[in-house]
């Protein structure tokens, strides 16, 4: 099925990264997902757990990390989304559920980017309700504002934090382009 949204305009989208404040370069990001392979190694290596990989924003983060956790673990994806290649969220919509059994396992959900939290909160009920021993997150970046979903809503493992901008790459994209782009980068005025 072709998607009937309106033809983007690429000249805007290249604009938006032309003109981007550079927030974490290739190298610093690299650094950080490196430490957190590190710290999840020590949290995990011995309990055999399940990786879920949050689509479509965890799909950079989850693929570099995935090769650094050197223990077994068996891994898939979720999709589970609210902004629908937008900026601003909706209700939930699930895609795709887990596909392996994790009852009795513990768990760790990848996902990119830490906002609200709405989404991963859910994510976390979700494998709580559905068995899972133990539910973990990973964020390679979290965003520093008091609107969390939950006042208590925190990732395990945290690559980076960011100011309260609107940011892309490394997975995080802007109107559905970026996610390719090699750092973490803030919109100009957003």
């Amino acid at each position: 099925m072709i998607n009937s949204m309106p033809k983007t305009d690429i000249e805007h989208i290249k604009k938006i990264y032309s003109e981007a404040d550079t927030l974490f370069n290739e190298a610093e990001v690299e650094a950080a997902i490196k430490n957190m392979a590190v710290a999840i190694t020590a949290t995990l290596a011995e309990l055999n757990p399940v990786v879920f990989t949050v689509m479509n924003g965890g799909i950079v983060i989850g693929g570099k990390l995935l090769t650094q956790l050197n223990f077994p673990l068996e891994a898939s994806y979720m999709h589970a989304t609210r902004y629908r290649n937008g900026t601003s969220g909706h209700d939930l919509e699930w895609k795709v559920a887990p596909m392996i059994d994790f009852d009795g396992r513990p768990v760790l959900v990848v996902d990119d980017i830490l906002d609200e939290g709405h989404t991963l909160a859910e994510i976390i009920d979700y494998c709580h309700k559905n068995g899972a021993t133990q539910v973990y997150s990973a964020v390679l970046v979290n965003k520093l504002h008091e609107r969390k979903a939950r006042e208590d809503l925190k990732a395990d493992f945290v690559g980076l934090e960011v100011e309260d901008r609107y940011i892309f790459g490394y997975g995080m994209d802007y109107h559905g382009y970026w996610r390719n782009a090699p750092g973490i980068f803030a919109v100009k005025g957003m």
